[in-house]
C-alpha cells in the first residue's frame, strides 16, 4: 500500500533574495508552500538553516509533518556537484564563498534524502514537464532575477554538461565590458542581473541623476530593488529605470540569440522574478530584439513566460527529489 510519506516530496528554490519551498504530492500538485528572505549574513551555514526552516513551514502549511516527506529536492544557483551535493560559485548569494556541502547539511537537518540541482536547470525541467515548455522537445530556459540563469532540455533530456552547462548569464556580450559578479567582464548578467542593475542605479543617484527607484523601494518596505520596484518605476516613466531595463533587454537578446544560433531550440521560456513580473509583453519584446542577432531570423523560436511562476523552481526541485523504494 502506498503511504502518505511515499507520496509527499519537498522542494526548495534558493534565490539571491528569497527562499521558496513547496510540498508536492504523487500527482505533482502543490500541497503547501512557504517563502522567506535569503539571509544576508552568516554565509552558507545560515542559508542552510533558513532553507530547512522554510521547508518545515511549507510542510506545516500542507497539513503534514516533516517526517512524512519521502525526499527533498534543492535548486541552488552556481556550480552544483550532483554526486556530492556541494555547491560553489554562488555569487548572487551574499557571503557564499568557495564550496559548501549543502546537500549533506540539509539531509542531516531534515532527516530525508536530498538531491541538489542547479536552480534554473530544475525550473526549466518543471516548465518542460508541466508548464510553458510542455509539448516541445528542446527548450532553453532564461530566468531573469538577481542574476540571469539558464537551463537546457535537449531532445527531451536535461543537459547539464559537466555540472555548469547553460550559464546563459555568462555569455559575453561586450568584450572587456562591465565587471560581472563572476569576476569576469562583459557577461550578459553584468548588464541584466537585478543585483548589477541596482548597483548601476545607485551609482547614477550618487552622481546626481534623478530616479524614483529608491523612493519606491522605501514605499514598498523593501531593502533592495525588487521586481515590483522596477515595474512601478517603469510605470512612472523613470528615465534611469527605463535606460537600465533597455540595456538589460538588449544584452539578454544578444546572449539568447547567440545561444539559439548554436542550439536551434524549439522554444525559449522567460522566467525569474523580473521575467515573470514583466510577463508576456517582455517575452514578446525579447523575441523581437533577438531577430537582428539570429542566423535564421525567418523562423525564430517562440518565447513564452514561465507558466509556473515563482513556484517553478521549487516544483522542479521537488520533481527531482530522490524517492527511495520502500
Amino acid at each position: 500500500m502506498t503511504t502518505t510519506r511515499a507520496r509527499l516530496r519537498g522542494g526548495i528554490d534558493l534565490g539571491g533574495t528569497k527562499i521558496q519551498a513547496v510540498v508536492i504530492d504523487g500527482r505533482n500538485a502543490v500541497r503547501g508552500s512557504a517563502r522567506t528572505p535569503t539571509p544576508r549574513e552568516g554565509g552558507p551555514p545560515a542559508v542552510a538553516v533558513a532553507m530547512a526552516e522554510t521547508l518545515r513551514a511549507a510542510v506545516a502549511s500542507s497539513g503534514a509533518s516533516p517526517g512524512q516527506l519521502a525526499a527533498v529536492g534543492i535548486g541552488a544557483p552556481g556550480a552544483v556537484d550532483a554526486a556530492t551535493g556541494d555547491v560553489a560559485h554562488s555569487g548572487n548569494i551574499i557571503g557564499w564563498h568557495g564550496s559548501f556541502p549543502l546537500g549533506s547539511t540539509l539531509a542531516a537537518d531534515l532527516g530525508a534524502p536530498v538531491r541538489i540541482g542547479n536552480d534554473v536547470d530544475v525550473a526549466t525541467e518543471a516548465e518542460y514537464r508541466l508548464g510553458a515548455g510542455k509539448g516541445y522537445r528542446s527548450v532553453l530556459g532564461v530566468f531573469w532575477g538577481t542574476g540571469v540563469g539558464g537551463g537546457l532540455i535537449l531532445n527531451g533530456q536535461r543537459w547539464t554538461g559537466r555540472g555548469a552547462a547553460a550559464e546563459i548569464g555568462h555569455v559575453v556580450v561586450v568584450i572587456d565590458g562591465l565587471p560581472c559578479g563572476s569576476g569576469r567582464k562583459g557577461c550578459m548578467e553584468a548588464y541584466a542581473g537585478r543585483g548589477r542593475m541596482e548597483e548601476r542605479a545607485r551609482a547614477a543617484l550618487a552622481k546626481g541623476h534623478k530616479t524614483s527607484l529608491f523612493e519606491i523601494m522605501e514605499r514598498r518596505g523593501k531593502e533592495r530593488l525588487s521586481s515590483g520596484v522596477w515595474q512601478d518605476a517603469l510605470a512612472e516613466g523613470d528615465k534611469i529605470a527605463i535606460g537600465l531595463i533597455d540595456e538589460a533587454m538588449a544584452a539578454i537578446a544578444a546572449a539568447v540569440a547567440s545561444a539559439n544560433n548554436l542550439l536551434d531550440v524549439d522554444a525559449i521560456i522567460l522566467g525569474g522574478g523580473l521575467g515573470t513580473r514583466f510577463g508576456q509583453p517582455f517575452a514578446d519584446r525579447l523575441g523581437r530584439e533577438m531577430l537582428p542577432h539570429l542566423f535564421v531570423s525567418d523562423r525564430p523560436p517562440p518565447v513564452f513566460v514561465a507558466a509556473l511562476g515563482d513556484l517553478g523552481g521549487a516544483i522542479g526541485a521537488a520533481l527531482g527529489a530522490p524517492v527511495r523504494a520502500r
